[in-house]
Order: C-alpha cells, then structure tokens, then sequence
C-alpha cells in the first residue's frame, strides 16, 4: 500500500500541474503541458485515471487532448467555459468521488479572473483539505481580474477565505516571491511576511516549490485576505489617494497595485 502523495510539476516557466497518486493511479489538474506529465506517469508506472481543469487559458488546458488520447482520462472542468474536451461539466455544489486515489471533491465558482473559473475543494490522505484553485489564489497574492469585476474576484476569494485553515493552498503558478516584494510594500511591518519571504527565497536558492501554501498563511500574509486590516487599508488608500471606505475598494484598490508593481 503507498500513501497517497500530492506533487507540484513544473511546467512552462512558472506553472505547477498538481497530481495526487496512490497504489498506480494518479490524476492531475491543469495541465498545460503533456510531456512533464506523461514522464511522471511513466517514470512510476501510474494509470491517469481523471484530467481537473479550473478554467481555460491556455497553460492549464493545453496538454488536455494529448494526455487524454494517451490515457482516455476522464476530463472534468468548468461548465461554462470552452475547454478542448470536458466529459464532466460542473458548477458550484457538485461533488464527486476519484476512489483510485482516494479524493472526494466538490466545486466552487470562483470567477473573476476568468468568468467561469472553479475550484475543488476536499480530501484527500486521511482527511488532509485541500483546494485546487488554478489562478484565482497565489501565495501571498491573486489572480489578475481578466473576465470578472472586482467585487466578483472578492467575493470569489472569500469562498477561498472561508475554507478550514489547515486546507493546504495548490494554486497554479510559482509566483511566490514576486507577491511577497509586492506584499512588503503593503505591510512593510508584518513579521509574518518577514518570514515568508526568508523561508520562501531559501526553497527557490534550493529549486523547491514554495506551494503548497496553507489558507492560515494566507490569513497571515496575503493582502487580499487581509483588507479589513488597518496596516492594508491604509496602505491601499494611499495608493489610491483617498480614503477607502470598503473593503471591495481596498481589494480594488489592492489590485490595482499590483497590476501596476514593478
């Protein structure tokens, strides 16, 4: 019997496609790509049992029709969306079971950086949360709002918010370091930021991911968890140079900035 084991593999430049495997059989999210996909499946003789998909862009979907005509993996993703092949269209409720590797799942809509993008959250290796949230949640930072508004992309992250704080955080990008340069701008004295970053540069010296990140960290250094805090909506109205009297407009705000940070 082998535990169940959740791996990051890079693919592009900075992208992650997260697998879960156990006993032979493995299923991925987003992946972009096929080829670092197919050389795990067979580095380890796994069995693709199922392809998740959050939302369309092209570096999470792209390696969909390889890997499925390799492994006839059942492909489940978005309702609303165009993606190269869907067998199960869902929307936010539906749950479902991958009892090969031990995941039992259910979906949020979280759009905003894509109109009909979602996340899965369950569990997975006795009871460990987890949620897959492509490109609506980073470490320390969030999507840019492509199809969505920003009171949509809030809202979409207080689902994400609210999920139990030791849900560990599978995103879709290495973006770290990049939005913890940005975060210490917003909260120059948060000492949880301070030691994000130090552990966080010492895994990138190393070659190792950053993520998965936990929704406690997120708590804890993310400025787009953190609007209703004094030191972010402070900063946040002086980048916008007045006073902002909701936490939308901080998030908007918020965003806004780190758009534009260099």
């Amino acid at each position: 019997m082998v535990n169940t084991e959740l791996i990051p593999i890079p693919a592009f430049s900075d992208n992650y496609i997260w697998m879960v495997r156990k006993n032979g059989h493995a299923i991925v999210v987003d992946p972009g790509q096929s080829d670092p996909v197919i050389a795990v499946l067979d580095k380890h003789e796994l069995v693709l049992d199922a392809i998740l998909l959050t939302h369309h862009h092209a570096d999470h979907v792209g390696g969909v029709l390889a890997l499925q005509q390799r492994t006839g993996a059942a492909v489940y993703g978005p309702a609303t969306e165009t993606l190269p092949a869907c067998d199960h269209a869902l929307v936010e409720g539906d749950t479902f079971h991958l009892p090969e590797v031990g995941l039992s799942l259910r979906v949020l809509d979280i759009p905003g950086h894509t109109a009909g993008h979602i996340a899965y959250h369950g569990q997975y290796a006795e009871g460990k949360p987890l949620v897959f949230c492509g490109d609506t949640l980073f470490a320390a930072g969030c999507g840019r709002i492509f199809e969505g508004t920003p009171p949509q992309m809030f809202n979409s992250l207080g689902k994400l918010r609210a999920l139990p704080l030791d849900t560990l955080v599978c995103c879709g990008h290495e973006y770290t370091l990049a939005n913890l340069r940005w975060a210490l701008e917003v909260e120059p004295d948060n000492a949880a930021l301070h030691r994000l970053w130090e552990s966080a540069t010492q895994l990138r010296k190393e070659g190792v991911p950053t993520l998965p990140s936990t929704i406690a960290a997120e708590h804890e250094t993310n400025p787009f968890f953190r609007t209703s805090q004094a030191t972010v909506s402070n900063s946040a109205s002086r980048y916008a140079g007045k006073q902002l009297n909701s936490a939308v407009a901080v998030f908007a705000s918020l965003r806004e900035w780190k758009n534009n940070f260099k």
